[in-house]
Formats: structure tokens, C-alpha cells, sequence
């Protein structure tokens, strides 16, 4: 949950660090000619320290602010300026926003998805690249399970169905349980259907999109996708390894 007083605080110093300042001067040896020139209210040190604090809380209030039309006069600090602004409002009508335009439904936060698939996708989900995001986290969720595993020779699907697998462990095929195994329905079901959800996952999301890059996702699509990826890697890294 955002700490709401300190981000506003925060956009709010930048705003003022980085409000546009016009100096005009006479020349001197032409009195009449007027010399005008723009800088930022505060200094550039002081203007780019601030920028480093309030990047990620637009990231996070302002969804497409890395390609966000301007509607300022050009500098380089108008995307930031014009993003605070967008935040501050967000911060300020984001609930009653939700609530004018239809049902008040929970919302997914990306951040609070399995830290493999976060950190797999952060840097590429926050330039926009939201499928590749994904291919990402599925690399990620995949390295760990071989990590888990101890295995080199197998990844996705065909080293989760073996992972999932209700056969006893044999040498160099390690199990991940989800249920002890006391020969019951449950252990059967939960096991079969991990196996089938990591080959979900790995054929029907990641394969397709690895195919055809350039069949770009939606930001819902892939945050949806990205949930999937989380689920799986819960169930890996909270299984208990047989051996």
C-alpha cells in the first residue's frame, strides 16, 4: 500500500524544484536587446536528486508515463512535471474515480506478485515492454525450479511434469510435494493439476509469445499472465523437495 502523505510530499518538492524560471538580461553594450533564458527554480543536483525519488512512485501512479503525450512546452523536465501532476490527482480521485466508473473491484498489484516473477519482469515491465516482461519472469520462475531441483538437464514443462509427477523419486529425478503423499485423492489431484498448470503456463503463455514477439500484450493481458507465472512459482519455491 503507498504511503499517500509522503508520495504527495515528494511530488510536490519536485514540482517546485523543477518549476521553470524565466531570467531575462540586458546586453551590455546594446541596452535594448532583452536576453531571456530558462532554468529550473532549484539547481540541476538538486533537481535530478529529487527526480530519482519520484520516478518510481510514477511509475506506479502513472500506467504508460514512459510514452505519455506531452501537452507542455518542451524541456527536459516537462514528462516529469506533467507525471506529477497526473499522480497528484491520482493520489487525490483515484477512489472516487473507481467508484463513479462502475463496481469498486479489487485491483492486482504487480510489485505483490512471487518476487520471482517481479523481479524477473520489473525492469522491462516499467519500459513498457509488457510481453517480454513475461518471457522474462518465465525464465526466472524456470532457473529457480532447476536452482530447487538441482537439475541442468530438463526446464519448463518437461521439468515440472517430472517435478509434479506422483511416481517416487529416482535418482536424478527429484519430486516437489504439495501434499504428503498417503495415497489419497488429494495427493493424485493436486499434483496432476500443477503439472498441467506448469504446462499451461510454459505452452499456452510463454511458447506462443517467444514465437511471435512481435504480437505485443496489453498491459491487462500480460499483468494477467504474469499472476499465472506467480501462482506456479508459489508452488515450486513452497513445495517440499523429495529426493
Amino acid at each position: 500500500m503507498i504511503n499517500v502523505e509522503w508520495a504527495r510530499a515528494e511530488l510536490e518538492k519536485f514540482r517546485a524544484a523543477a518549476r521553470p524560471v524565466r531570467h531575462d538580461s540586458t546586453d551590455d553594450y546594446d541596452p535594448s536587446y532583452l536576453n531571456s533564458y530558462w532554468t529550473t527554480a532549484e539547481d540541476q543536483e538538486t533537481v535530478l536528486t529529487q527526480a530519482h525519488v519520484i520516478e518510481p512512485i510514477l511509475d506506479r501512479l502513472v500506467p504508460g508515463r514512459p510514452t505519455m503525450q506531452l501537452h507542455g512546452t518542451t524541456d527536459s523536465w516537462d514528462q516529469h512535471r506533467e507525471g506529477c501532476t497526473r499522480a497528484l490527482v491520482a493520489l487525490d480521485r483515484e477512489q472516487e474515480i473507481r467508484e463513479n466508473l462502475g463496481e469498486d473491484a479489487p485491483q492486482l498489484d504487480a510489485s505483490h506478485l512471487h518476487p520471482w516473477v517481479w523481479e524477473g519482469a520489473r525492469s522491462l515491465w516499467q519500459s513498457g515492454h509488457y510481453g517480454e516482461a513475461v518471457r522474462a519472469a518465465s525464465r526466472k520462475v524456470n532457473a529457480e525450479a532447476q536452482n530447487k531441483l538441482g537439475r541442468r538437464d530438463a526446464a519448463e514443462t518437461t521439468l515440472l511434469k517430472s517435478a509434479f509427477s506422483t511416481d517416487p523419486a529416482k535418482p536424478g529425478q527429484p519430486r516437489l510435494r504439495l501434499h504428503p503423499n498417503d495415497g489419497s485423492d488429494t495427493f493424485r489431484s493436486l499434483h496432476a493439476g500443477a503439472g498441467a498448470f506448469a504446462h499451461g503456463c510454459y505452452g499456452a503463455l510463454r511458447n506462443p509469445g517467444s514465437h511471435d514477439p512481435q504480437d505485443e500484450l496489453s498491459q491487462d493481458d500480460a499483468l494477467e499472465q504474469l499472476a499465472a507465472f506467480s501462482i506456479l512459482a508459489r508452488w515450486i519455491d513452497q513445495a517440499e523437495l523429495e529426493r
